[in-house]
C-alpha cells in the first residue's frame, strides 16, 4: 500500500513540476526555436525533463526506507543521475563542448558501475562471459551509448516518453512472469515519473524534455538493464530487445553518418523516425507506431526470453531484423538535402 501511494506521489510531482518548469522556461526564454534541422514548427519551451529527474531521484531514498532497494543501488543511481542531468541542464542553458560532456558521461557511468559491483555477466546461448575488467569497460561504453542515443532519439513530441514507459512496463511484465518481482519497484517509479511529464509532452508537446531529461533516461534505463543482468544474465537480452526501436534507429543512423565522414555530434534530421514523421506529417502517428511495435512485437519476444522459451541472442536477432528493414525503408542515416 505504501508503494502505491509513492507511485501516485511520483506521478503527481512530475506532473506539477513539469508545469512549473514550463513557466520557468517561458519566463527565462528557454525556448526551442525551429530551424532547418528541427522536427517541430512552433517555438516550444524546453527543459521539462528535469521533472522526471527530480521525481525519480527523490523517490529512491523512500524505496530504500521501504526496504525495496539496497543503499548501494540508491547511491549509484542517484550520483550518476545527478551528474548526467546537471550536464544536460547546463547544456540546455548554454553550451558544453562535446568532449567534456563525454568525459562527464563516462565518469557518471564509472560511478554507477562502482556502486553496482562493476556490472554483470553476459549469457550467450547459456555460456556465461565474465571477463571482469573487460566487462566493466563494455558496460561503461554501453551506458554512454544509451545516454547519447536517447538524446538523439528525443526529436519529436512524446517519442522518448512513450519509449521509456513502454520499455519499463515491458520489463516489469518480464520480471513478474519470470519470478524476479523484487526488480519491479524502481522500474515502476521511473515509468510513473515519465508518465507525469508525458501529460505535457504528448503531441502536440507543450514542453520538450531537453538534454537533462533525455540523457538521464538513457543512463537510468541502461543501469536498470545492468541491475537485471546481475540477477539473471539472460534478462539483459530482454532489455536490449524492448529497446530495439531506439537502439536500431540510433545505431544504424550513426554508422551511416560515420562511414560518410559526417561530424556525428552535429544536429541532423536523418533518423528513421524523423523521416517517418515528415513523410506522414505527424509526430503522433510515429509515436503510435513505436507504441505498437514495442507492445505487440518486442514485449512478447522479451517475455519469451524471460520465461526461458527462446535464447536471448536468438530472440534479439529475430526482433531486430524487421527493425533494420524499417530503418532502411525510412532512409535512416541517409543525408537529407536541405534547401
Amino acid at each position: 500500500m505504501m508503494f502505491c501511494w509513492l507511485l501516485i506521489a511520483v506521478f503527481v510531482s512530475s506532473l506539477l513540476l513539469t508545469y512549473v518548469l514550463r513557466c520557468y522556461a517561458l519566463a527565462n526564454s528557454l525556448i526551442d526555436i525551429p530551424n532547418l534541422r528541427s522536427s517541430h514548427a512552433a517555438p516550444t519551451p524546453r527543459g521539462g525533463g528535469v521533472a522526471i529527474v527530480v521525481s525519480f531521484l527523490l523517490a529512491l531514498p523512500v524505496l530504500h526506507y521501504l526496504d525495496l532497494i539496497d543503499l548501494s543501488t540508491v547511491i549509484g543511481l542517484f550520483g550518476a543521475g545527478v551528474l548526467v542531468a546537471s550536464l544536460g541542464f547546463a547544456d540546455d542553458h548554454g553550451h558544453i563542448a562535446a568532449k567534456w560532456r563525454l568525459v562527464g558521461h563516462f565518469v557518471a557511468a564509472g560511478w554507477a558501475l562502482f556502486w553496482l559491483g562493476g556490472g554483470a555477466q553476459i549469457s550467450i546461448f547459456g555460456l556465461l562471459l565474465d571477463l571482469r575488467g573487460f566487462m566493466v569497460v563494455l558496460f561503461a561504453v554501453f551506458l554512454v551509448w544509451m545516454l547519447n542515443l536517447y538524446n538523439f532519439m528525443d526529436g519529436i513530441d512524446g517519442l522518448a516518453s512513450i519509449e521509456a514507459i513502454t520499455v519499463c512496463l515491458s520489463g516489469c511484465l518480464v520480471y513478474w512472469l519470470s519470478g524476479y518481482q523484487e526488480l519491479i519497484w524502481v522500474v515502476l517509479i521511473l515509468a510513473a515519473s515519465v508518465a507525469g511529464f508525458l501529460c505535457w509532452n504528448f503531441p502536440p508537446a507543450r514542453i520538450f524534455m531537453g538534454d537533462a531529461g533525455s540523457g538521464f533516461l538513457g543512463l537510468i534505463i541502461g543501469l536498470l538493464a545492468i541491475i537485471a543482468a546481475a540477477k539473471e544474465p539472460e534478462l539483459l537480452w530482454c532489455w536490449l530487445i524492448v529497446l530495439g526501436v531506439f537502439i536500431v534507429d540510433a545505431t544504424w543512423t550513426l554508422m551511416r553518418r560515420l562511414l560518410r565522414g559526417d561530424k556525428v555530434y552535429e544536429a541532423h534530421r536523418s533518423h528513421a523516425y524523423q523521416y517517418a514523421s515528415r513523410k506522414y506529417g505527424s509526430h503522433k502517428a510515429v509515436v503510435y507506431a513505436v507504441l505498437a511495435i514495442n507492445l505487440l512485437w518486442l514485449a512478447p519476444l522479451s517475455v519469451a526470453v524471460g520465461v526461458g522459451l527462446i535464447p536471448g541472442v536468438a530472440a534479439l536477432i529475430i526482433a531486430y531484423i524487421p527493425l533494420v528493414v524499417i530503418a532502411c525503408k525510412f532512409k535512416a542515416g541517409v543525408l537529407e538535402s536541405v534547401s
